[in-house]
């Protein structure tokens, strides 16, 4: 099996999932603070809402077969490692922010 194999499968699996969210998704632009690179189909990144107290929900955009890259705003469907508990959190919320050891893109949610 190939290195990229692995993202290539997750992807496709992402993709067949039903979202627990749609969300308004903005990658920040690298000059603010985002990443470098684009995030690729089957990427995910620890989410949280705003405040003392929130959990990290371990997050992935369903981006069909095109990347993301920074400075881009995209609404999209997103599922969870935890499911709906994650789901219903950050529903709660309202908005949530994605991070990589620092916010690189927030996420607001489009109510269903």
């Amino acid at each position: 099996m190939a290195a990229g194999d692995g993202i290539a499968a997750r992807a496709k699996a992402i993709d067949a999932r039903t979202p627990e969210l749609t969300v308004d998704l903005w990658l920040c632009a690298t000059v603010d603070g985002g990443r470098t690179t684009p995030v690729a189909p089957g990427w995910g990144c620890p989410c949280r809402a705003e405040g003392p107290g929130a959990s990290f929900w371990d997050g992935f955009p369903i981006l069909g077969e095109r990347a993301m890259a920074p400075g881009e705003r995209r609404r999209v469907g997103f599922v969870f490692l935890s499911g709906e508990p994650a789901a219903a959190a950050l529903r709660g919320a309202g908005r949530f922010l994605l991070w990589e050891g620092r916010v690189i893109g927030e996420a607001v949610v489009v109510p269903s």
